[in-house]
């Protein structure tokens, strides 16, 4: 059986990144973001929220160099987010909030649009920053899907993320 992946997560965290579930690869691994198709760390390096390319088996020291910590909504390992049912995204929903009251970050970047509808109950959710956080004493903002399977061209999430940048200097 595939196990859940640790949360890395801290207090006075700048970005806590959020999102779907672990992978298969995450899953065996024990680090976020693993799938070699994941363009995750790339993303955080192009936007200029790294130094440089960074590895998924270096998440922890995102945490202890820059600030970023890292959850899912729901815990359970799958080969893809359509596998999750309501349950667990109901269940994560309540899980999520808990943690983010605790360590309070000051931003919570959900990695998808359909991450950020499960937390939030919303249905229409623009990219960015959230005018109406769902949360309190953090802001939210919403980055696209850093899936290979999502279409967007690399150039497009890259932009959304330097807004990210933008609201932590």
């Amino acid at each position: 059986m595939l196990e859940p992946i640790p949360d890395v997560l801290d207090y006075n965290l700048k970005i806590v990144f959020v999102g779907f579930n672990p992978s298969i690869r995450s899953s065996e691994t024990g680090h976020n973001f693993a799938n070699p198709r994941n363009r995750f760390w790339k993303i955080l390096h192009q936007s200029g929220l790294t130094d440089r390319l960074y590895a998924p088996e270096e998440d922890q020291t995102l945490l202890n160099k820059f600030g970023y910590g890292f959850t899912n909504i729901v815990e359970r390992p799958t080969k893809e987010a359509a596998e999750i049912t309501n349950k667990e995204y109901k269940e994560g929903k309540e899980k999520l909030r808990k943690k983010l009251n605790r360590y309070q970050p000051k931003v919570v970047c959900f990695v998808g649009k359909g991450v950020y509808n499960q937390y939030s109950g919303r249905r229409k959710v623009e990219w960015g920053l959230q005018n109406d956080p769902v949360g309190f004493g953090m802001k939210e903002f919403v980055t696209p899907s850093s899936s290979g399977l999502v279409r967007m061209k690399l150039e497009e999430i890259v932009r959304i993320y330097k807004e990210l940048l933008e609201i932590i200097e």
